[in-house]
């Protein structure tokens, strides 16, 4: 079934909301921008559905732009009062869904009071990411979803090469949850569990944080 075509408004064209903004618009959806940066507004005027250039504090733009028939906005604005602000007019125009980017905890914390639908910690997230890349030369990918849930991409230490996923007991033991296998390019989906592992494979792996971080130590 072909997925439902989106509106998505991104505030804030900074490196993370250039990147949100593009990735949605090459995802098939519409997405209009808005930065104050009349240069960076003319550099992405070919790279999206709509760019405009305006002040995201400018109280009138929310309602001569009709985000409120928008189906979610990103609030990518860096600093925290603008980012407040913006996510407060957001939410009383009336916008169904709201993403709103936090660089601190507090920040966060304020976002979530007045009404973001999701906060999110870009930089926080990626040092968790690269910093258990570096700790452990076998992990290829860890991110911190919501609900005390985590997943991590891991290639095959050696002593399961050969074995089938059910043999290695990884939900016995670490109860932990092998969802899918990455092999010669390829993602294979809830894999049999008497399929054997061969090398090169790479596992993605879902569990609670504690359980993700036990099978980490161990590998």
């Amino acid at each position: 079934m072909e997925k439902k075509k989106k509106q998505y408004v991104v505030l804030g064209m900074g490196r993370f909301g250039i990147s949100v903004a593009r990735t949605l618009y090459s995802l098939g959806h519409d997405v209009l921008g808005i930065d104050k940066d009349e240069e960076i507004v003319q550099g992405l005027s070919n790279e999206l559905t709509h760019i405009v250039a305006a002040d995201v504090l400018d109280e009138d733009i929310y309602k001569t732009l009709g985000l409120r028939n928008f189906d979610v906005a990103v609030v990518a604005v860096r600093d925290l009062e603008p980012s407040v602000m913006c996510t407060l007019m957001l939410k009383e125009c009336g916008i169904p869904f709201i993403i709103a980017k936090a660089s601190t905890s507090l920040h966060g914390r304020m976002l979530d009071k007045i009404g973001a639908d999701k906060v999110i910690y870009p930089e926080r997230d990626m040092g968790i990411r690269v910093g258990h890349n570096l700790a452990d030369s076998n992990i290829v990918d860890y991110i911190e979803l919501v609900d005390n849930l985590s997943i991590m991409e891991i290639g095959t230490p050696k002593t399961m090469v050969g074995k089938s996923l059910s043999e290695v007991e990884l939900r016995r033991l670490y109860n932990v949850t092998v969802v899918a296998l990455r092999r010669n390019g390829q993602i294979l989906v809830n894999p049999d569990p008497n399929d054997k592992i061969k090398e090169g494979d790479i596992m993605v792996i879902l569990g609670t944080r504690d359980s993700v971080k036990t099978l980490e130590s161990k590998i």
